[in-house]
């Protein structure tokens, strides 16, 4: 779409597309998680949340409409490095931690969106957008209580994995 950025219109327009490639990607992710989590509360927190995603992508798309713009998507390679990373560390995890391993991924991502939510809101505010910044904020909460969910069911998951050792048992002469 750009080769070079020679506005601030310019850049705003490309990490909107960014961030519309970044959701697709993350409802992938999402997918992907649901099918690797072991618990069932899991499931629908991530199927959940794909229905949230996809809210999400009609949001962005609506901004581009606001905007008087085409809609467009552009690189996100990070998400798609999150997703890789994901993908990796579930293929080497054994079958008793992987639900420990999709909230750390689902969580990171969430952590990346969020970021990205921030400085487009910054920026739709400051062109005078605040249509576009209305519905970039909906999907910023949207995220922020995804991590909300995501970290508690996080701290259950831990909470469950501590062991402790009874009074007559001494871990280190075992």
């Amino acid at each position: 779409m750009f080769e070079h950025f020679k506005t601030a219109e310019e850049i705003f327009s490309f990490k909107l597309g960014s961030a519309l490639t970044m959701e697709h990607d993350s409802l992938d992710m999402l997918g992907e998680l649901e099918s690797a989590a072991t618990r069932q509360e899991l499931k629908v927190l991530f199927r959940e949340h794909a229905n949230e995603t996809r809210q999400q992508i009609t949001n962005l798309e609506q901004c581009f409409q606001l905007l008087g713009e085409e809609i467009n998507t552009s690189p996100s390679p990070t998400t798609k490095g999150l997703a890789k990373e994901g993908k990796s560390t579930i293929g080497k995890t054994d079958d008793s931690l992987v639900d420990a391993v999709v909230l750390a991924g689902a969580l990171e991502t969430e952590h990346y969106e969020t970021a990205v939510y921030e400085i487009l809101i910054t920026n739709a505010e400051a062109r005078g957008a605040a249509d576009v910044a209305q519905l970039l904020s909906q999907n910023l909460e949207q995220e922020k209580a995804a991590i909300e969910k995501i970290k508690t069911a996080a701290q259950q998951i831990a909470g469950e994995g501590i062991a402790t050792p009874s009074d007559n048992e001494n871990p280190r002469t075992r």
